[in-house]
């Protein structure tokens, strides 16, 4: 079971506040503003500090953002 959008819609970063969005592989979410990606263990977000991991360090990358209507 996949994160469904009403929940990534009210998740926000617990460092920053802003908006997250969901890594390509689905495992993790990712924070514009920090650069810190969330992991997903079990179809649940870790949304903590500590657990949180350096974009540049995340397997498989946190790819672009989506932009509506492209």
């Amino acid at each position: 079971m996949a994160l469904n959008k009403e929940l990534l819609d009210i998740l926000a970063c617990p460092k920053s506040k802003d908006p997250v969005r969901l890594t390509p592989r689905g495992d993790g979410l990712y924070c514009d503003a920090c650069k810190l990606v969330y992991p997903i263990r079990d179809d649940i977000p870790i949304m903590l500090v500590e657990e949180a991991v350096p974009a540049d360090e995340w397997p498989g990358g946190v790819g672009e953002p989506v932009v509506a209507g492209k």
